[in-house]
Order: structure tokens, then sequence, then C-alpha cells
């Protein structure tokens, strides 16, 4: 395939391309400065700019865009920019999409579980509804922003991830640090659900769902969700370290503010669709996932 990919040069887009091309397939990576080479497309989002000439000779767009949710402290303006850099790269996308001719046949765009807010000890899949907070809010406005290419006859595939494990970069950085350090442990009750996924299986369940007619909302978690306390006694066990200083859910509110509160949330999310598909996991537990992570050379 013929494949144009926004967020490129993210945690998971640097992955994710050289994945596609190991598959054979052609990848161009929309850039915001100019185009240094054919393998890349320049656009602007904030302006909504991109070439629909350009667009229509991919068979494929994947969308991965977005400023990072755990990056900075969460003041106004900081959301203002969550949302737009999300909703605008998306709105971009989707209209050049819908004036292309011929069409990219599929939109691949990213989401998350932030989608169910949280869910307690209750276990949501994709037909589950939204929850409430401010992460929900943003999915359900990003997922909103595919529209057009939907109505112009695009397949298009809401990629709602969790937590992907790797040690050099998402939610696993700065924990395996901690633990490498004997300063890790559970955060706040320890109880709360998180929706992991191997790195490994999310670059291959992305794969699963460009190359089948997958439509719609798409889990990409484990299919074993596990508690904060159970995710902080395998990390542990894997670096042979202890799991000794808990974090306090009322000190990390004080260090991130509001974003402290959204990462004490609880999300039992099930990867129903891959599943129901019968996406073949490499990594079933969440021992054999952080395993795989810790001792990965890239």
């Amino acid at each position: 395939m013929q494949i144009l990919i926004a967020g490129a040069s993210g945690f998971l887009g640097g992955r994710l391309v050289p994945h596609l091309r190991a598959a054979g397939h052609q990848v161009t990576q929309l850039v915001r400065r100019p185009a240094r080479n054919p393998g890349e497309l320049r656009w602007d989002p904030a302006a909504g700019l991109l070439d629909a000439a350009a667009v229509a000779g991919s068979d494929a767009v994947i969308n991965l865009a977005g400023a990072g949710v755990g990056d900075r402290r969460w003041t106004e303006q900081y959301k203002r920019t969550l949302l737009t850099s999300r909703v605008d790269t998306t709105a971009t996308l989707a209209k050049a999409i819908a004036a292309a001719e011929p069409r990219p046949r599929v939109l691949l765009n990213s989401s998350a579980v932030g989608f169910y807010g949280d869910t307690g000890d209750r276990a949501v899949d994709e037909q589950s509804p939204a929850g409430d907070g401010f992460l929900a809010d943003l999915c359900k406005v990003w997922e909103a922003a595919t529209r057009p290419a939907e109505d112009a006859g695009a397949r298009v595939a809401l990629l709602r991830t969790g937590f992907p494990l790797a040690k050099d970069g998402g939610l696993l950085k700065p924990l395996y640090l901690q633990f490498k350090l004997f300063a890790g442990g559970r955060m706040g009750s320890g109880r709360q659900y998180l929706p992991w996924m191997s790195l490994p299986d999310w670059l291959d369940a992305v794969m699963f769902t460009l190359e089948r007619e997958i439509s719609g909302p798409v889990n990409l978690t484990g299919p074993e969700p596990v508690t904060n306390a159970a995710f902080s006694a395998a990390l542990a066990k894997v670096l042979h370290r202890p799991s000794l200083l808990p974090v306090p859910g009322i000190a990390l509110k004080v260090a991130v503010g509001e974003f402290g509160g959204e990462a004490l949330a609880s999300q039992r999310v099930l990867p129903g669709v891959l599943v129901r598909e019968g996406f073949p996991f490499a990594h079933r537990t969440i021992e054999a996932a952080l395993q795989q992570a810790v001792s990965a050379t890239t």
C-alpha cells in the first residue's frame, strides 16, 4: 500500500514507520517544515492546509498526531493545545481525504482509552458509551473530526490506544528508571485498572486493522487488564527490584495537577474487536509484555 502518515516522529509513529516499510508498504510522512526528500509531504494542519491532490496518491492514511498528554501540567492553555493538536490534524486529513480523487480507502485515526473515563472495576469494550472528564470529552471531539472522510466513503477505524509498553517511551519510561533505582511502587491505592499493551502487539494490531475490513472504534489494549498494584508487582519482579515506595494519590495531584487525577483513573478496557477478529496476541499477560519491553534493545 501507499500510506500517508501524520505523527511519524512521535513515540509510536517513529516505530510504526519502519514496521510498515518492513512489511512492504510505501510510506510518506507528513511534516510541517519544508519537505527534504520524496518520502515527505509538507502540510499545515493549524491552517487546515493539505493538498488533496497529493493525498489522492495514497491507499491509506494513518494519523497519530497530537501533543503529549503527560508532557506538561494541564494549564488551560495546554489543554487547548491537547485539543487543537488532535482535532486540527484530524479535521485537515479527513477533509483532504473527502476531496481527493481517487480518495484513500481507509483512515486509521488515533484516539485513546480515555474515551471511557473512569470505569472503576467495570469492564468496558468498544460497545460501551463515553465516560466523563476532560480526556473523555477530548476523545469524543477528536473522533468526530473524522466524519468528513467517513461520509465520503472511506473506511475509518478509531485506534483507542491504551499504554503500549517500551522502556524508552510512554508510561513505562519513568517507571522503569524509578524501579531500577529501587524507588518504584504503586500509584495511589493501586486498585485502579491499567489498560496496557506490548509494543509489538500494538504495532501488529495497527497492521491487522489496516489490512482487514475493520471500522469504528478498536481498543488497542492487552487481553488482560491489571490493577496498578499488579502492574507494579510484575515490573518489580521482571527487574528484580522491590516495590516498596507507593506514590500517594494526593501527592501525584499536587505534583502534576489535573493530569494527576486522570492518571489515577481506573480503566478496565478490553480489546473486544481484536479478540472477535482473531488477532494473535504475542504477549497476553502483563509479565510477558514487561519482560519483552525491558529486554528489547530498541
